[in-house]
This record gives structure tokens, sequence and C-alpha cells, in this order.
């Protein structure tokens, strides 16, 4: 299988291409390596892919059309995994452009990548951030989200849109995946777990928002690859039972799905922080603060189309989870 891989210094990318060069895949990685959180860090996880001799990697911005246009005409993959974009519902507040550049232009070129090529299947990383005001538990991939709260939702649920237009169009096999909350070793340092850990381990107070009170689908990184490859595998045809008359979200007439992916048992923001005091044998300092504009009170994935379509199964405990994290953040940073 040839396969390009955008976002490959990215905490998903990385796991998921480690996985497809561990069983004999030939990659393509791509990433603009920015400075939105730790270049170390990305260049650390970069620097394990590039000991596969099977891994080609490309240091290209997904918003530069010639450079996309380039990388799929060299590399012409047969299956693509999008996961390159500009992440963080705070970081939006501040830098909507950026978010238009890697989300919207940046899939933009993908699609059009992915169309010359004539890609067999193609999987991009959406977000439950779409679900944005809804209050409906748990959230489903067949309710509407016409209400996201913050920008990059909103670019999350364009990209959902612009796939399936292309998919109609050009009878493009394309696969979206709403991701819930994904966590483990070598994650983001601007997500809770990594931020809380952190902070609890140099003594230093946490904040913490709606009182500790929000609740998230936690899903643990190995069971996040391991769906998306399922997915990968699992090449969408078009639905016989899609109603034009009630349209679904999830489900067309085209050859394209979209999915939850996530832990379907929820875990509240105080029990996380319980558990890496536990792990790390400190006490957190905490300030309770309110809501913070564009977040989300609770996230709570139904997972069940998954399920019964790819067999998706997600198995790793929370604690279990975080023990790992936590390991991985002390030898990482030497403490």
């Amino acid at each position: 299988m040839k396969l390009l891989v955008t976002g490959a210094a990215g905490f998903i990318g990385f796991h998921v291409i480690k996985k497809v060069l561990e069983r004999g895949d030939n990659v393509c990685g791509v990433d603009n390596i920015n400075d939105y959180y730790s270049i170390t860090l990305k260049e650390a996880r970069l620097g394990i892919l590039k000991e596969y001799s099977n891994l080609s990697f490309e240091k290209t911005d997904v918003a530069d059309k010639k450079g996309m246009e380039r990388i799929f005409e060299e590399y012409n993959p047969e299956f693509v995994i999008h996961l390159a974009a500009q992440a963080g519902v705070r970081h939006s507040l501040k830098h909507p452009h950026d978010y238009i550049n890697s989300n919207i232009i940046g899939f933009m070129n993908v699609l059009e990548g992915c169309r010359y090529q004539k890609v067999k299947h193609l999987v991009f990383a959406s977000s439950s951030s779409v679900y944005g005001s809804n209050r409906k538990l748990p959230f489903s991939v067949k309710d509407n989200v016409d209400h996201p709260i913050s920008l990059y939702a909103a670019t999350k649920k364009a990209n959902e849109l612009m796939a399936h237009s292309y998919s109609h169009l050009y009878n493009m096999p394309i696969t979206g995946l709403r991701f819930f909350s994904v966590y483990g070793p070598w994650g983001r340092p601007d997500m809770a777990l990594y931020i809380f850990t952190k902070s609890i381990n140099e003594g230093k107070p946490i904040n913490v928002f709606n009182h500790g009170k929000m609740r998230r689908s936690f899903t643990y990184i190995d069971d996040i690859v391991q769906g998306v490859l399922l997915t990968l595998d699992k090449i969408p045809e078009p639905d016989p039972n899609f109603s034009h008359e009630s349209p679904t979200p999830e489900s067309s007439s085209s050859p394209y799905r979209l999915y939850n992916i996530g832990n379907d048992k929820t875990v509240e923001l105080k029990y996380l922080i319980e558990l890496i005091e536990k792990g790390l044998g400190k006490k957190a300092h905490m300030n309770m603060l309110p809501m913070q504009p564009g977040d989300i009170e609770e996230s709570w994935a139904d997972i069940d189309a998954l399920k019964k379509d790819i067999g998706f199964r997600p198995e790793t405990l929370i604690k279990e989870g975080v023990d790992s994290f936590i390991n991985w953040y002390k030898e990482y940073n030497g403490k």
C-alpha cells in the first residue's frame, strides 16, 4: 500500500504512521512543523519515524498549493489519511486566519490532489467540536451540527461539507472521523492531560474550567489508531438506503461516510486530575474557573455506527491510559 499521511509530526499522525510503517506499508508523511507547540517534540516524533526505510518525509504546508500538487504527482498515493490541521479551540479566538489557511485551504489542496491522482480512499479528521451548542447526549452523527461555537469547529464542519461535495461530484470514496479527546504518550502539550501533568509535577497551580464539571470521552491513542486503520480498509460505497427526502449527515448516495471515533464512556475532569495525582504521587493545586468561550461542557460519543461497520472497540481504561502517559512524560522529560 502506498499511503500519504498529512500531519506526520503531529500526535495522531505520528502514531498512525508508526503503525503502518511497522506493518510494511510505504508512507509519504507531510508536515510543516509549525510552532503552534513545541517543535522539539515534533522533531522527536519524526526522529523515530525516520528510522524506518519505508518512510518518505516532505516538510510542506498543506496550504501550499504547488507544493501539495508536486507531492501528489511525485508520490501518487493509493490512500490518503489527512490529519494536518490547525487545532485548538482557544487558539482560534486569537489567530482565526491560521484556521482558514490550514483547515480550509489546506483541505482543498488535499481534495484536489486526491481527485487528480484518483486516490482509492481518503480518510480525514473532523472533530467532536462540531457538535457545538448541541445538548442531546450522546452525540450522534445523525444529529444536526449547524451551530458551532468556535471557528475551529466551523472549519471542521466545512471540511465535512467540502468532502461530501467532492465525493458526489467525482465519485471519490471519502470517510470523515470526528475525534473525541485523544490522549496518550507523545500527546500535545496544549491538551489538558499534558498541561495538568506538567503543572502538578512542578508544583504549580492548574486552571480547572467549569469548576471541574466538564466531561469528555477520553480516548487512548492506540484505540484511535486501530479505528483509523480499520476505517481506511473499509472503502465506502453509496448507501442504497439513503433518503433524499429526510437526509442525515452520516451517510450519502455518494461513496461518503461520517463517523464518531472515541470512547463511549465519559470521564469527569475532576476524576482525570485524581488519576494524575495518583500517578505522580503529588497533590494538585487547583484554580476553579468558569467555562471558557468556545468550550462545551460535555462531549460523549455515540460510536454504534463505527462498531457496526468496522468493528471498532475502544479497550483502554482511563487509568491505564493515564498511567501510560505519565510514564512516557517522565521518561521524555527526564523527571
